[in-house]
């Protein structure tokens, strides 16, 4: 079922075509939503829920970040890119125990880049664009949240996410 629900979920962020990408930039790290234009093309490194959003996330990266996480290692190379998709979730129509992914709430993500980005000490550049009636939008309150939130997973080089081994 959940391999049914990943799937599910993959195809309507597929939906958002590199061509469809809104056009939008952090303030703080002028980051841009088409840096992860290629994200179809990431893996699946992990999924979160967050039960204060009731929000299932999941987690994407790209090659580069997904072999450095496969293999354990624990201070990602430069060029790292890690997406998170924050879906709102649902009862399953069919099996009503059940929750799925229902719409794109967020879209954020985190890239290494020590020659931009060290000025917190972690290099990594944030960006985070929330889903609005009319599409997207920059999140209003900026990076420093995502700074101060990542601030405690230090030892894990500001990274929540761990490769979840699958069988």
């Amino acid at each position: 079922m959940t391999i049914k629900i990943l799937t599910s979920s993959l195809l309507l962020l597929a939906s958002l075509t590199a061509s469809t990408l809104p056009n939008l930039k952090m303030p703080q790290t002028g980051l841009a939503f088409d840096v992860i234009k290629d994200y179809r093309n990431y893996n699946v490194v992990a999924t979160h829920f967050r039960t204060d959003k009731n929000e299932i996330r999941y987690i994407l990266a790209n090659d580069l970040a997904y072999q450095a996480l496969k293999k354990g290692i624990k201070s990602l190379p430069e060029g790292s890119k890690v997406v998170k998709i924050g879906w709102s979730v649902k009862k399953m129509a069919l099996y009503p125990a059940a929750l799925e992914a229902d719409k794109i709430q967020r879209v954020e993500y985190m890239v290494k880049d020590s020659k931009h980005f060290n000025a917190n000490g972690d290099n990594w550049g944030y960006a985070r664009f929330v889903k609005t009636k009319n599409g997207y939008k920059s999140f209003n309150k900026g990076t420093k949240g995502c700074i101060s939130c990542h601030a405690v997973a230090k030892g894990n080089d500001f990274l929540f996410t761990q490769y979840q081994k699958r069988f």
